[in-house]
């Protein structure tokens, strides 16, 4: 359990809960375009969304319901289910996301639960959403393998299932749910890439901390990061790499990494909480003020330090709010008998400390931490 703790918690960012209005226009950044292949620099292919599976992704746009859809929906006098893994900002987001869709679809949210990471409490609680007869149940598998039997009696129930990145064992989208949701991971990667690359001017050496586990939302993320410096930032090289499976160890990484190589331009770290914590402490340990560092998912640490001017140079962010409207919607297909993707995502972000507050308010429906706030002057 505690590595799926681990693996999961990498997929979703957390942050100190506040509210806002629903988000703005997306602060999102269009991936750059691959170098036009040469005789001495051969086409290199851009890196690509997958499912867990080998899915091919669709963007979360194509998620819609036609005017006619919506008053069918509108008139069925359906009920929802949201059974969450964990509290925290991100689920926040994705279940204001979802909660600000049924709520246009007049579908009732008849309860809410977070197992606190615990499959146990996870199969617990989709008894409890069973007993108030739920239409539509939308949630995040802790353990793929014992979810395949706590789902089990919604399944039989004809309950729509939509899952967040990860499905039970043994389950085929279109039979079992509806569908799965969760970041373009590539573009989470590219656009770490782009931060730190054009934060270094194009040129430098950095450290590559990737996650060294089977888990495709993170090494996706990881591959696209390396994949895209290779391919769009030749003057910058990868000098060092380490995988890290315990975010404890991150701290100890970095600290060798800097030691072996104290020219050292920056660093990549695979997610925020953890990771580049450990990176920060590493550096601020040494005086390396002028590491730069990017990361993955918004955090107050490190969104702190990036608005301070320490060395996070940008952060790599996903539309949380947006995985909960698209979710609730795939909901509805399943109620319309309308075939969803079999694998569906939503933009990434990139964040700067120009950005960060609009950044906040897409991503996770919600302004920054007030110290953050505080650091901007505002």
């Amino acid at each position: 359990m505690l590595a799926v703790f681990v693996l999961l918690a990498a997929a979703c960012g957390n942050d100190d809960d506040s509210e806002s209005d629903a988000p703005a226009a997306p602060a999102t950044a269009a991936p750059t375009a691959a170098p036009e292949p040469t005789e001495d620099a051969p086409a290199m292919e851009a890196p690509v969304t997958q499912g867990p599976n080998g899915e091919p992704a669709s963007p979360s746009g194509d998620i819609a319901l036609t005017a006619g859809e919506l008053s069918q929906i509108q008139e069925g006098d359906y009920t929802a289910a949201l059974l969450w893994h964990i509290s925290g900002a991100f689920t926040d987001a994705v279940s204001q996301g979802a909660r600000d869709a049924f709520a246009e679809m007049g579908i009732e949210v008849v309860v809410e639960t977070e197992a606190g990471f615990d499959a146990a409490q996870q199969a617990n609680d989709v008894e409890t959403a069973m007993a108030l007869n739920p239409d539509i149940i939308l949630s995040l598998t802790i353990d793929p393998v014992s979810a395949a039997e706590g789902f089990r009696p919604a399944v039989e129930a004809g309950v729509q299932l939509v899952f967040l990145s990860t499905t039970p064992e043994g389950y085929t989208q279109g039979e079992e749910f509806v569908g799965v949701v969760t970041d373009d991971l590539a573009a989470m990667g590219i656009a770490a890439a782009n931060l730190l690359g054009n934060a270094l001017g194009g040129e430098g050496e950095i450290g590559f901390i990737f996650h060294d586990a089977p888990f495709y939302v993170t090494n996706q993320r990881d591959q696209a990061f390396k994949a895209w410096i290779e391919i769009n930032f030749p003057g910058i090289q990868i000098v060092a790499e380490q995988g890290l499976a315990d975010p404890a160890t991150a701290e100890d990484i970095a600290s060798t990494m800097l030691t072996r190589n104290p020219g050292l331009d920056g660093i990549y770290a695979p997610w925020s909480a953890g990771p580049a914590d450990g990176v920060l402490a590493a550096l601020r340990a040494v005086g390396a003020s002028d590491v730069a560092v990017v990361t993955i998912d918004l955090d107050t640490n490190v969104s702190l330090d990036l608005v301070e001017g320490g060395n996070i140079v940008g952060i790599a962010a996903d539309e949380a709010y947006e995985i909960g409207r698209t979710m609730a919607t795939e909901g509805a297909y399943g109620l319309l008998g309308k075939e969803a993707p079999p694998f569906v995502v939503v933009p990434a972000i990139e964040v700067t400390a120009d950005n960060i507050v609009d950044a906040y308010r897409v991503s996770l429906a919600a302004d920054p931490p007030q110290q953050v706030l505080d650091a901007l002057g505002g």
